[in-house]
């Protein structure tokens, strides 16, 4: 068995998790601790990511599932899966920093493939992803994702998703057929 797929426990995030959720998040992605790892967003971006409000919402969610990932009882990783009619959305994805890089991130994503496509019979997995992250892109490329060239606009004014460092973000769907 692949060692990154060792000693991992799958579960849907409860209330309880919210408070490791938004650290593990934030680790990933904003700030110094973020840099450990290679899906920092810190230089295009400031401020937060996620924050209690933004997490609980996903757990609450209908047609929504905060996978949580844990090894040896501690919150290694996480992602958001939701049921949109034919396909599903997958986002708010994060692993520990000082985790990224061993192949954590292949088995999760390929773990929430397998429930999207089995429990809601789901054909294609959908994510948006900032554009100008061109290695976060290939990476998602190599997992079957190809960009679609549909964008959306990054959310400018609204620190509740960050602070932008530029002025040229915006969100590209990349989608992925289940089979």
């Amino acid at each position: 068995m692949d060692t990154a797929a060792t000693d991992l426990t799958f579960r849907d995030a409860t209330d309880a998790d919210v408070d490791d959720l938004v650290e593990l998040i934030e680790s990933a992605y904003r700030g110094d601790s973020s840099r450990a790892g290679w899906t920092t967003e810190a230089d295009i971006l400031e401020g937060q990511r996620t924050d209690p409000e933004g997490v609980l919402e996903v757990i609450k969610a209908p047609d929504s599932r905060l996978l949580t990932v844990e090894r040896d009882g501690t919150v290694v990783a996480c992602c958001q899966l939701e049921h949109r009619g034919a396909h599903a959305y997958f986002g708010m994805f994060a692993v520990s920093p000082a985790l990224q890089g061993g192949g954590l991130g292949k088995v999760i994503i390929a773990e929430a493939e397998r429930i999207a496509r089995e429990g809601w019979g789901v054909r294609e997995m959908h994510m948006t992803v900032i554009s100008v992250r061109d290695d976060l892109i290939a990476w998602y490329e190599r997992r079957g994702y190809r960009r679609t060239g549909g964008m959306t606009p990054f959310p400018y004014g609204d620190e509740r998703f960050g602070i932008p460092r530029r002025d040229d973000l915006r969100f590209e769907l990349l989608v992925k057929e289940l089979g």
